[in-house]
């Protein structure tokens, strides 16, 4: 149970305090490193230490809550549990619950990555895929609660959940006590609202920058209403931070810490994850690189600051590394479709092969097209998927295929 303060807030530092002693245990919690990014320093002119999260176990800050609300309740009898999750908190209840000798069972959405389901149910737990969206899938969660002793184990709603998920601000307090930002993903606001009651106790001077994928964005409708507003349906692929609303309880502690809230959408969000691959050779999930995402972006200025972005989770399917891979190279112009009209001659195909060849250019694939009904008799289209180096060299390619006499059209779309 939270204490009470003159705050009058549902979670204090005091809560907190007394989490990070239940999470004394280097199997169950470890202390995740930060790491300077000088690439980053770069794109962003400050100074940029990454929170990297997404190597604690379980791949996500996720036990920490649950294992502060799931120890206490085993204390008091209770042996059985059962949370709904789009995948990290199903793996920190499962973990959890485990480690305390007691049964769960996670209710996921049908469409929930495969590798955080094989994962949940390696940690331990019983998995039941149910629901197209999150919010079916926790409604199927709570009616098995109400027919059974189980208890539920909220992902934000909770303020032991709260408590547990701020002892990670206790952490990046330590890790960088000059920090002028620190950037949090935001999904039910029971990470930023744990993180932020710890930095505002240690640092109140310290920014608190809440971040949500545009396709699953609530804070600022529920802050203009004052109350929790939940989406219908969300769309992002960041699913981590996909759960289409918050609660009261996070709302209230966000009013009061958290100074700005910024939106970043999924390409931004797709070229997050590729540039922290490419640059600090991380591979982080799209709740993850929302932090990095944010700081990228023109709606948050962070020149001339230490700034802190969290890497709150590493738990990328690898179809959807696939996705978001082809994503980011095409927003980057690196991966390019181009359609080439014809004489459907033999030859063709080879000459202009050999044309994007010399411009230094991989051609991924090829194919012909002759059911267009702009074509005329004997002639074709050749689309090819091309690889390049950015968008100064696809215009060279398009340039030199063009001047050969051939018309040609960037078909690329995201």
């Amino acid at each position: 149970m939270a204490s009470e303060d003159s705050s009058g807030l549902p979670v204090t530092y005091v809560d907190i305090e007394r989490a990070r002693e239940r999470l004394d245990d280097e199997s169950v919690v470890k202390e995740t490193p930060i790491e300077r990014s000088s690439s980053l320093d770069d794109f962003v002119g400050g100074e940029v230490y990454l929170k990297m999260e997404h190597l604690q176990w379980t791949g996500s800050f996720k036990t920490r809550g649950a294992y502060n609300k799931i120890s206490q309740d085993v204390e008091n009898g209770v042996t059985e549990f059962i949370a709904a999750s789009a995948g990290n908190h199903a793996q920190g209840v499962a973990l959890a619950a485990t480690k305390c000798g007691a049964d769960s069972t996670i209710y996921m959405p049908e469409n929930a990555p495969q590798a955080k389901v094989d994962a949940t149910r390696g940690y331990g737990a019983t998995v039941e895929l149910v629901g197209k969206d999150f919010q079916e899938t926790m409604a199927h969660a709570k009616e098995a609660v109400e027919e059974s002793d189980a208890e539920f184990v909220h992902a934000y709603d909770d303020t032991d959940i709260i408590a547990g998920q701020g002892t990670l601000g206790i952490e990046m307090y330590h890790d960088c006590p000059k920090a002028d930002t620190i950037v949090v993903p935001i999904g039910g606001g029971g990470l930023i609202s744990g993180i932020s009651t710890a930095i505002k106790h240690l640092s109140p001077e310290t920014r608190v920058v809440g971040v949500q994928a545009t396709g699953a964005e609530t804070i600022h409708k529920s802050l203009d209403k004052g109350i929790p507003v939940t989406l219908d349906e969300v769309n992002t692929i960041a699913d981590g931070i996909a759960t289409g609303g918050i609660s009261e309880a996070t709302l209230e502690i966000i009013q009061a810490n958290v100074d700005e809230i910024v939106t970043v959408s999924d390409t931004q969000i797709a070229q997050a994850i590729l540039l922290l691959l490419e640059r600090a050779k991380q591979v982080v999930e799209g709740a993850g690189a929302a932090s990095v995402a944010a700081i990228l972006s023109d709606d948050l200025d962070v020149s001339d600051e230490t700034v802190m972005p969290l890497l709150c989770g590493g738990n990328l399917d690898m179809t959807r590394l696939q996705t978001v891979l082809v994503h980011a190279l095409t927003e980057r112009q690196q991966l390019l479709q181009l359609r080439v009209r014809i004489d459907d001659r033999p030859g063709q195909m080879e000459y202009i092969s050999g044309i994007i060849a010399d411009e230094g250019a991989n051609i991924r694939d090829v194919r012909h097209d002759r059911s267009v009904e702009d074509l005329e008799i004997g002639e074709a289209y050749l689309v090819f998927t091309v690889e390049s180096s950015g968008a100064e060299h696809a215009a060279s390619i398009i340039d030199s295929v063009s001047a050969s006499g051939y018309s040609v059209e960037n078909t690329t779309s995201l």
